[in-house]
């Protein structure tokens, strides 16, 4: 069997304008085994009271599906979740909402086998159609537990617009990182001994390009939004492919770990925190790093540390922290030697 039989693709894709209007009916053509199946609507209180029209009419399309606010966004809720799914015979379960919901609900779906709906309501990380659901687990800790990607992954473009610009950002922060990502994986498989999966790889070059080089520089412009959400999208099918997140993680992403583990009261989305790290990244890697900042100054993302309260003695320190959030993940962070006034000399171009 070739490596490429063994992944699983979402059976439906679609990015439209108020396409939440009528999923009933766009999932029920790729998916007509599931019409009149039993459903559950997964999201949060806020979204719940944000949204109470589009959350009943899709309740409705779906069979008066049962409403489940998730509140703490653990293991032990997802797993909660699943026992109900299996108990009550759930065939259908619909995320709707970010991270901590989709999460949720990707992972209660894959343990119980059910079909999984993503609907996003922000594009604030390519997870929403990963191989991984980020789970709590004991106090602030968190694991990145394996699953299923999405059966269908539905984006309203009207919805994204509502939603906050910083989540955007974040979406926009976490795809930029991917520059550096795949960087780091292919020098991980020279040192290792180990293949890069050239389709995997591709893809997530793909998802960089698409907004890196994207006409329209603009967070409220729809033709944008649908870029970014194809690339968050195929962000999450280049790890189902590789098998792992290393097409879309590297030292970028253990400098936004760092900051999780080690400076929780530091108020960063995780994305913006994989753009700062993918601008510190490439430095190490020895590549443009002023493209990366110009890139985002375009689309308005703020890359001063001290915008998020990193003065340049904690940005040091979370660097130097970074590789030990994964001492298994070979990235550019085994080579480099983070000496102080070189650390301090990048936070300076950041500030610039």
């Amino acid at each position: 069997m070739n490596q490429h039989s063994r992944f699983n693709l979402p059976l439906c894709m679609a990015v439209e304008e108020d396409i939440f209007e009528h999923v009933d009916q766009t999932v029920f053509d790729y998916l007509p085994e599931i019409k009149g199946k039993k459903a559950i609507f997964v999201t949060e209180k806020f979204l719940n009271d944000t949204y109470p029209d589009t959350v009943s009419g899709i309740c409705q399309d779906f069979g008066g599906a049962e409403v489940f606010l998730v509140t703490g966004a653990d293991f032990d809720s997802a797993s909660a979740l699943a026992k109900r799914i299996l108990i009550e015979n759930i065939t259908i379960v619909i995320g709707f909402g970010g991270g901590r919901v989709l999460d949720t609900a990707k992972y209660a779906a894959f343990i119980s086998k059910a079909v999984y709906i993503c609907l996003p309501t922000t594009l604030s990380n390519d997870s929403l159609a990963s191989p991984f659901s980020v789970l709590g687990t004991e106090g602030t800790n968190r694991k990145t537990l394996p699953c299923k990607i999405p059966t269908a992954v539905i984006v309203d473009t009207s919805m994204i617009l509502k939603a906050p610009v910083s989540q955007t950002y974040s979406g926009i922060g976490d795809t930029i990182g991917k520059y550096t990502a795949v960087y780091d994986w292919a020098l991980s498989a020279k040192a290792t001994g180990t293949r890069v999966d050239d389709f995997a790889y591709s893809i997530a070059q793909m998802c960089y390009d698409s907004v890196a080089h994207c006409d329209e520089k603009s967070v409220t412009n729809k033709g944008f939004i649908k870029t970014l959400s194809r690339a968050l999208v195929m962000g999450g099918l280049a790890m189902e492919i590789a098998g792992s997140s290393r097409p879309c993680s590297g030292s970028e992403h253990l400098f936004a770990h760092a900051i999780e583990e080690y400076y929780p009261d530091i108020k960063i989305s995780h994305g913006l925190a994989v753009a700062l790290g993918a601008v510190g990244a490439a430095n190490f890697q020895g590549r443009d790093d002023l493209n990366l900042i110009d890139i985002c100054k375009k689309y308005g993302l703020d890359l001063n540390p001290a915008s998020y309260g990193i003065d340049k003695d904690t940005f040091c320190d979370i660097w130097n922290r970074a590789a030990g959030t994964r001492p298994d993940r070979v990235t550019i962070l085994n080579d480099t030697d983070l000496n102080k006034d070189w650390l301090c000399d990048i936070y300076d171009r950041m500030q610039g």
